[in-house]
């Protein structure tokens, strides 16, 4: 007999769940079922949910405390997805597994290293039977994202580390529909911290080893923007190779690139499209002057969605026997990110100061 899609409940909804989530939920809607939507207003509940009845029309709408209260209640929800304001997303996340259910969380993690710590502390006292532990991820799509998958392969072919470069020129102006988010204006670190993970992630990704120390400089630009809105750090990693990582919040000449440099060639992922499809050009310059280039359109978020619905299944299937679920968007990868940052922005205060990088 065919096992029946785990039933979900999403925890917010905001540009990201209207914008992505629920289109992307849709392209797998044979994988899962969407059973709620909750929001702290009516309004904002009923709006999302209109958008996902065209693809999951027995869609609940929930809202305040009595809807969040009938989602924790509901013993067919297994996993939830919070995408909330990053300031209030722990706590959330954190009372969502201590009713049972399995979290895949937005980025980031957290809002610091101090709120990481408290949180899996936090996390590992919830079970005292491991075999009860529930999932707790944290959606970081670039480590989904066919591009870093495929160029992480390709890493073995460039030889010994030499240098690696990562430059971000974002473009967060007024015409992108989070400018205005107000939870971001009054987050530490703001969009560095908010846009940053994702790059930090792509780095660590690339690399295959953490990064042990950092010294960073930032400063604040432009003024329609949250304090710091550049920064430009010099980091070291585990394994003794150097690097630059340079990103502006907002660049009138968007670019985006990853670029590692080896004894025998070059690896680089930059951001383009390709007839109209956004996504990632993937580049091995080899040492005999050859280059092999892919395009990879972006996918990630569908492919996060998936892993987490396919372990979800999975343990549902094996009546709570003990999950460890896709090691990719565990909280700690997600805290490892934030780790980074953290240091960068420390190191900024501290006018390049070198910093070590929390270890998790």
């Amino acid at each position: 007999m065919a096992q029946e899609p785990p039933q979900i409940a999403i925890i917010g909804a905001g540009i990201f769940v209207k914008s992505q989530y629920l289109p992307r939920l849709a392209e797998i809607s044979d994988l899962v079922v969407l059973k709620a939507i909750w929001s702290r207003s009516e309004k904002s509940s009923m709006e999302a949910a209109d958008i996902a009845r065209k693809v999951f029309p027995n869609v609940e709408c929930k809202w305040g405390d009595h809807g969040l209260d009938e989602i924790i209640r509901d013993s067919n929800i297994v996993g939830v997805v919070v995408a909330l304001a990053g300031q209030i997303q722990v706590d959330m996340s954190l009372k969502l597994l201590k009713a049972g259910k399995h979290v895949l969380q937005e980025k980031p993690a957290a809002a610091s290293i101090s709120e990481v710590e408290t949180a899996l502390s936090c996390y590992n006292s919830l079970y005292t039977n491991p075999s009860a532990k529930k999932i707790w991820a944290v959606a970081e799509n670039y480590r989904f994202e066919p591009a870093f998958v495929e160029s992480k392969k390709l890493m073995s072919e460039i030889g010994d580390m030499m240098s690696v470069q990562v430059i971000i020129e974002g473009s967060m102006n007024s015409s992108n529909p989070y400018f205005t988010s107000s939870w971001r204006r009054n987050f530490t670190g703001g969009f560095i911290l908010d846009m940053g993970v994702h790059y930090i992630a792509g780095l660590r990704m690339l690399v295959g080893c953490e990064v042990a120390s950092v010294s960073a400089m930032t400063s604040h630009v432009d003024m329609t923007l949250p304090p710091p809105d550049t920064i430009s750090s010099l980091f070291q990693l585990e394994n003794g190779c150097s690097g630059v990582f340079v990103m502006l919040v907002s660049s009138k000449s968007p670019k985006i690139v990853w670029r590692v440099v080896g004894l025998n060639g070059t690896v680089q992922v930059e951001r383009g499209n390709n007839n109209g499809r956004h996504g990632y050009v993937t580049t091995l310059f080899g040492g005999n002057g050859e280059t092999k280039s892919n395009f990879y359109p972006f996918s990630g978020v569908t492919e996060e969605l998936k892993s987490f619905i396919s372990d979800i299944s999975i343990d549902t299937l094996e009546k709570g026997g003990k999950i460890k679920g896709e090691g990719r968007y565990s909280y700690v990868e997600g805290a490892r990110d934030v780790a980074v940052l953290d240091a960068m922005i420390e190191s900024g205060m501290k006018q390049g100061a070198f910093v070590k990088v929390k270890k998790f």
